[in-house]
């Protein structure tokens, strides 16, 4: 036996999960996903990467702009006749009469140990918060902001030196080892469902672009986990003032230490490593990016911008 799948979701953390679904024996018969947008420098119109995926194995594609309020997007889910619809980093949010349509609901996977981190930055929130674990969870859909029992929770550790890109690499894979059997279990009817503690929750709202901007007067462990939370996107940024030019530097990994106190935003270096004081140490800096360079290890950046004490970020 298999169910019949409808799968929604846009971006690369979606994508993991599809294949998974594709290549089990359920049956994926359609995916909703977000319209092309434009992106990169040249603007160009480009696909989502679930679209992408989901053209290449000849699986409908439906591209709704919005699914609230709209007749034709419910018309066209009833005609899919779905067993059930899995939902991951879709986008939208979903009305009830949406989630009544697929015979056992819409399941979402969710990038985060829920009732932590409802919302859409679960991934860049803990690993900001210098959380040690993060997970994801497999949850049955509600009309609430992922507020659905959980059907599935697994966890893995977060490495200090880990960004949000590299977890959401691993929590991507994660979410789809989990949800065939997920799926499995619904179909059989032996899936639990624990509703979760809504007084422990917390809510990861959608970053913006001037979140990266960093204060050096905060401490260097809540520096460093910013700066790597934030990384790629939107990216750690501070302004380095030299000989009295000011120049945007994007930080892209650092490390907090308490062994340098140069004062807050002061530079310290031998020419090889940079620590930049904060309120109660410094960060070393691992890697970089100077406005209009590429990426780059501080040893290379030095190399060409060599600093002095006189030298600091803000």
């Amino acid at each position: 036996m298999s169910l019949r799948v409808v799968y929604m979701g846009t971006p690369e953390f979606a994508t993991p999960a599809l294949q998974a679904l594709i290549d089990s024996h359920h049956q994926v018969v359609g995916v909703f996903t977000q319209p092309d947008r434009p992106s990169g420098r040249g603007k160009k119109l480009t696909p989502p990467p679930v679209k992408v995926l989901a053209e290449s194995h000849a699986i409908p594609v439906f591209q709704p702009e919005k699914v609230r309020k709209n007749d034709e997007v419910f018309e066209q889910l009833q005609a899919l006749e779905p067993d059930i619809a899995v939902v991951a980093a879709y986008g939208q949010i979903l009305p009830q009469r949406i989630l009544d349509v697929p015979k056992f609901g819409c399941v979402n996977i969710h990038a985060s140990l829920l009732p932590k981190y409802r919302g859409a930055s679960p991934i860049q929130a803990a690993v900001v918060a210098g959380e040690s674990e993060t997970g994801v969870t497999i949850m049955q859909m509600e009309a609430g902001l992922d507020t659905g029992p959980a059907i599935q929770m697994k966890s893995i550790p977060i490495d200090p030196l880990h960004t949000s890109q590299d977890v959401h690499d691993q929590l991507a894979a994660l979410g789809a080892t989990m949800i065939v059997g997920v799926l499995d279990d619904i179909e059989a009817g032996t899936a639990m469902r624990t509703p979760q503690d809504d007084a422990l929750s917390s809510y990861a709202p959608m970053l913006k672009k001037e979140d990266g901007i960093l204060n050096f007067a905060h401490s260097a462990v809540a520096v460093a986990n910013k700066i790597r939370g934030l990384n790629p996107w939107p990216g750690a940024q501070a302004t380095l003032v030299k000989d009295g030019t000011e120049s945007r530097v994007k930080i892209h990994l650092a490390r907090p230490t308490t062994e340098k106190k140069p004062g807050v935003g002061k530079v310290e270096t031998d020419g090889k490593s940079l620590f930049i004081g904060c309120l109660d140490g410094a960060i070393e800096v691992l890697e970089l990016q100077p406005s209009g360079s590429r990426a780059m290890k501080t040893r290379d950046f030095l190399n060409g911008t060599p600093l002095t004490s006189s030298d600091y970020f803000r």
